[in-house]
């Protein structure tokens, strides 16, 4: 337990290392936006910049966007979640004001792909161990533990704010590239983890009724068992089968991991779902 949880620190410095390096060193001096609470505290950061007597740098706002999200999630969602999400939303800020804001590349379209790759390596890292940057990946929780609600919709939102606020003061040009950035990010998680919003996990156990307690006490989530026998072995054994969002796949990993080792488990995508998604 000490050595994972360890481990789970390494991932989530070394997540927030490379997200202030894609920021100070490819997207904040060519001007392209970030997604997210931390394309919002850019933008924010050049607003005050251009129309306030004082500054305000991203990493500063940055912290300040998180505080309220992160006080809900402590609340409504759990502490470890809670506490590394907050951790990596710190040291990120820390990193984002120790690390020059130094031109790498005159291309813009250089520093849009490399800044947006560089960035999801450390956003995937992050929730593969299960933590997050913060942001919109906290409301993210809050709303799969709250309810069913599609959580894309309020990415597309908040990202298309950053964009035509972005055009509309400051030119269409460098504004548009956060597309390619947003682009690029996505496809490198999708390859680290995964930006399918809900997955189906369908687990053939010895352990049924152990494991089911442990998921159940995890996770707020339905578990639904049926009866199975192995074809070579002949043995009786369950499969589970539970639905569950991105967030939650690092803890069902581990659930399963601590109660039954030999279980075989398969992931799979889930397009969409009608019904009770909540455990009753």
């Amino acid at each position: 337990m000490y050595f994972t949880e360890v481990k789970k620190v390494i991932i989530v410095i070394i997540g927030a290392f490379l997200n202030a390096i894609a920021m100070n060193l490819f997207l904040i001096p060519a001007d392209v936006y970030a997604s997210g609470f931390t394309g919002a505290a850019q933008l924010l950061s050049r607003l005050i910049g251009s129309f306030a007597p004082f500054n305000l740098s991203t990493g500063i706002l940055l912290l300040l966007l998180n505080i309220p999200v992160t006080i809900i999630a402590w609340k409504r969602v759990g502490k470890s979640f809670t506490i590394y999400s907050f951790l990596s939303v710190v040291l990120m800020s820390l990193f984002l004001e120790i690390i020059p804001i130094k031109h790498v590349s005159p291309d813009i379209l250089l520093n849009a792909v490399f800044g947006g790759v560089i960035a999801a390596v450390g956003v995937g890292i992050t929730l593969k161990y299960g933590a997050s940057t913060g942001g919109m990946d906290i409301i993210a929780m809050l709303l799969s533990r709250m309810k069913d609600r599609p959580v894309g919709t309020y990415f597309f939102m908040l990202n298309a704010i950053i964009i035509v606020t972005a055009g509309s003061l400051y030119g269409w040009e460098k504004a548009l590239y956060t597309l390619v950035t947003l682009y690029a990010s996505t496809r490198v998680i999708d390859a680290i983890h995964t930006r399918h919003e809900k997955l189906t996990a369908m687990i053939i156990t010895k352990k049924s009724a152990e494991l089911k307690k442990a998921i159940h006490a995890k996770l707020v989530r339905g578990i639904t068992m049926l009866p199975a026998k192995g074809a070579f072995s002949n043995e009786n054994r369950d499969i589970i089968m539970i639905v569950i969002t991105r967030y939650e796949l690092y803890d069902l990993e581990r659930t399963i991991r601590e109660v039954d080792p030999e279980a075989f488990t398969n992931i799979m995508e889930t397009a969409a779902i009608f019904g009770s998604f909540r455990k009753d």
